[in-house]
């Protein structure tokens, strides 16, 4: 599944092909939605927000289309009505005179009043954006210390869309080597350096993640690594999808474990109990 800095990449790109012109034509494949194709013809899109791995796609006559991605849902821009070769679905369509954006396979799709969006399920339950919000390493600590959080693991709760919005898998494995914290740990079990590190690597690798194409490892190593003749996945990630390989800081072998159903990643020196 894509995860915040990935679905916030999507939106620039929806952003730009579709914001400033005016909406010719909007397509919608579920039938409870189209009769909003002519509410929406002939309108402005303001702007894409986002929030964790949700996509609003703003109408300046006071609707909002909800999209979630999901597991397979994609994105595409292209010139107008240019649709790609694939296999997959068209579920959301958005056509001007110069540009088409195309949602594929995407089944969480909603169109709302923007008054609405707040109660959404979704949007009223996601945690602070880091791409989209003003969010401070001051605040997440404190909501690292929140008692709604803080006797839960690291693995379950980074994952969890109400205490951040936008981690995903490798994120997750990304800001516990990061902050140097073992799986296996709660925020309730941390020292107040490991909550501040953590608080400052979930902002940091996010945005570095976003601006850099999913690189979450140092951006010097990993420029050093490509020019060498590394393969994408093997200079991407701290630790992630590394299992059996050196760890970058110190040579111990990375370690691969089942946290909560998924794979995760840490090096058992740099990351101790």
């Amino acid at each position: 599944m894509p995860e915040g800095p990935e679905i916030r990449k999507a939106a620039d790109y929806v952003e730009k092909a579709v914001v400033g012109r005016e909406v010719l034509d909007v397509f919608f494949a579920f039938e409870h939605l189209q009769d909003y194709e002519e509410v929406l013809k002939g309108r402005h899109i303001l702007r894409i927000d986002t929030k964790g791995k949700a996509m609003l796609t703003r109408f300046d006559n006071g609707y909002t289309v909800y999209s979630h991605n999901q597991l397979y849902g994609k994105w595409y821009t292209r010139n107008a009505y240019n649709y790609p070769k694939t296999n997959r679905q068209l579920r959301f369509a958005i056509h001007n005179e110069k540009k088409s954006a195309l949602l594929y396979s995407a089944s969480d799709i909603e169109v709302l009043r923007d008054e609405e969006v707040e109660d959404h399920p979704f949007i009223s339950k996601v945690g602070p954006d880091i791409l989209s919000e003003e969010v401070t390493k001051d605040q997440l600590v404190e909501r690292f210390q929140d008692k709604r959080f803080y006797r839960r693991k690291w693995t379950s709760l980074l994952l969890d869309q109400a205490f951040i919005g936008g981690i995903g898998n490798y994120l997750r494995s990304e800001i516990l080597f990061v902050a140097g914290i073992h799986p296996d740990l709660r925020p309730m079990d941390c020292t107040a350096e490991q909550l501040d590190k953590a608080a400052q690597a979930s902002i940091d690798l996010m945005w570095q993640s976003y601006q850099h194409k999913g690189i979450t490892n140092d951006l010097e190593l990993a420029e050093k690594l490509k020019a060498e003749g590394a393969k994408r996945r093997d200079y991407r990630h701290w630790v992630f999808n590394r299992d059996g390989k050196a760890c970058r800081i110190d040579g111990t072998e990375i370690v691969k474990i089942q946290a909560g159903s998924r794979r995760c990643y840490y090096c058992p020196t740099c990351q101790s109990k």
